[in-house]
This record gives C-alpha cells, sequence and structure tokens, in this order.
C-alpha cells in the first residue's frame, strides 16, 4: 500500500510541475472565428512527427536550464497555422538550447479550426486547392501574431522572477512561425520588442516581406535552396532586406535541407543549422562564451 501511496504522490508532484510549466498567453477573442474541436496532440503519420491542432487558447510551455545564463528564445512552431511541429520545431529546440544555459518558451499560437486531422486537411488541400489554404489562414495569422507579441510581453515583465535579462529576449519560428517571427517584428511596440530574431524558411508568401523597421533586432535567417515550397528566395528577399536598412543581418542558406527539417536527422549540413544559431549568437554577444 505504501508503494501504491508513494506512486500516486509522485505521479501527482509530476503532474504539478508540468501545469507550473505550461503559461497562459494573455489574448483578446474574435468573434468571426469559433474552434468546434478541441486541442489535440497526436502523431502525424504524414508529416511523420508529433503535433498539435485546433489551439484556440494560446499557451506557452517553459523549458528551463540548470544554470540560465539570463538569455531566452521564445520558439513558433511551424505547420501552416493548421498544425504545430510541436516536437521537432519545439520542444527538441528548447532541450537543445537549454543544454547551452538558455531558456525556453515553447509557444502554442492560435491555428486555423480543423476537423480531427489538420495535417490531412492542409495536405489535401495543398494538393486539390491551395488557394483555400490562404482563405483559411488569412483571418487567423494576425491573432497568431498577436499571440507571439504577447508572449515577448510576459516573459519580458515576468524577466526577473525567471531570472532573465529583459534585454536579451528572442524570437525563433519555422515555416508559418517564421511568418509569425516576422509579424511581432514588423508590429512591435516597445514592451513587446523581440531583442532577436531567427526566422527559419519562414513561410513569406503568406506574409511577403516587409522594410526593416526602424530600430529592426539583430536577424539571423536559415533556409535550403532545395526548399519545396519555393521559400529560399523569399528568405534571401529578408535578409536584403535587413542590409538595404543597414540592420545586423547573418544568413544560412543550404543548398540541401528541404522544408521542414527542423531538430530532424538527415545526414546533412542543415543537421546543424542549431549549432549555427549558437555560433551567431555569440558573434552577437546574446550569450557570452563564458557561459
Amino acid at each position: 500500500m505504501k508503494t501504491i501511496l508513494s506512486l500516486i504522490t509522485i505521479s501527482l508532484m509530476a503532474s504539478s510541475t508540468c501545469a507550473q510549466n505550461v503559461i497562459p498567453i494573455p489574448h483578446k477573442t474574435d468573434k468571426n472565428i469559433t474552434w468546434s474541436s478541441d486541442e489535440k496532440e497526436y502523431f502525424s503519420d504524414i508529416w511523420q512527427n508529433k503535433v498539435v491542432t485546433n489551439v484556440s487558447e494560446p499557451t506557452m510551455e517553459l523549458f528551463q536550464p540548470e544554470n540560465p545564463n539570463g538569455t531566452s528564445v521564445i520558439i513558433a512552431p511551424g505547420g501552416g497555422l493548421y498544425a504545430l511541429s510541436i516536437e521537432s520545431e519545439g520542444t527538441a529546440v528548447a532541450k537543445w538550447l537549454n543544454d547551452k544555459g538558455i531558456t525556453a518558451f515553447v509557444l502554442k499560437y492560435r491555428l486555423v479550426p480543423t476537423g480531427e486531422d489538420g495535417v490531412q486537411e492542409i495536405t489535401v488541400e495543398g494538393n486539390t486547392n491551395p488557394k483555400r489554404i490562404g482563405e483559411r489562414v488569412a483571418p487567423v495569422l494576425p491573432l497568431s501574431i498577436a499571440d507571439g507579441l504577447s508572449a515577448i510581453s510576459y516573459v519580458r515583465s515576468n524577466a526577473s522572477a525567471l531570472k532573465l535579462n529583459p534585454n536579451k529576449i528572442g524570437f525563433m519560428g519555422f515555416s508559418a512561425g517564421g511568418a509569425v517571427t516576422m509579424g511581432v517584428t514588423y508590429n512591435y511596440s516597445k514592451a513587446n520588442r523581440p531583442d532577436f530574431i531567427v526566422p527559419i524558411y519562414p513561410w513569406t508568401t503568406v506574409l511577403p516581406v516587409q522594410a526593416a523597421p526602424e530600430n529592426a533586432p539583430p536577424m539571423l535567417v536559415i533556409c535550403a535552396s532545395d526548399d519545396p515550397l519555393g521559400l529560399a528566395s523569399g528568405s534571401l528577399e529578408l535578409y536584403a532586406s535587413w542590409l538595404t536598412a543597414q540592420k545586423s543581418a547573418g544568413l544560412h542558406m543550404y543548398s540541401k535541407g528541404g522544408h521542414g527539417f527542423g531538430m530532424k536527422e538527415q545526414g546533412l549540413p542543415s543537421d546543424d543549422w542549431i549549432q549555427r544559431f549558437y555560433d551567431w549568437a555569440l558573434a552577437e554577444d546574446i550569450v557570452s562564451s563564458s557561459e
């Protein structure tokens, strides 16, 4: 009996710890968008990755390193705004950053309302009616961007309690999360300005490249030339917009890697993109070599 009670106690403590690591994001609702299905996490056979769909209430999961160095990164996974590639472009990234002393927040921003399998929906529509994807994404993307801005505000206002430097809060986004990253960058105020940004194969066709903001943060763009969605050219345009404005910018354009490589191992140089991010962060004094 004591053994059973001990196991129950440990289980409850683990559940409590997990709950404490999930942070609700303040947000305004939109009466024109409704979700008929609950948020769902499952393994997608199509994407061969764990995904999350039907996010209607934005949250962040906090990943804290043993010895935080003060730098933090909010991570926005991709998935066409129909889903979030929550493992390869989320939790696996956060754990790698934790090993370097960087505090990470995996953001679940609001998504397009879908049925049982959002990944299947976007796959079918992509093959039969790509225009429909844009129509469904258009009203939701502003909400996703608002969630990103709200996430930065939360981290900055709670920086002291989280042992973070309020001037070293970055935003990293993949694909649709890259569009969220740039939406955040084009719309920030003093309270929610990211201190550095890392758009990774950003979805520039859904959010076209704009002029760099006057106080644009340092940016590192990462993509592959063989991206099947044609996002390499948009990544180059984004990089060039920072150069034109004489803002700090870096670019890693891999010849091979495809789209959505995230933390997947493909036996290619693009597998090491996250180490290249860390090298760049050292050069930009976002993290210190002594940490």
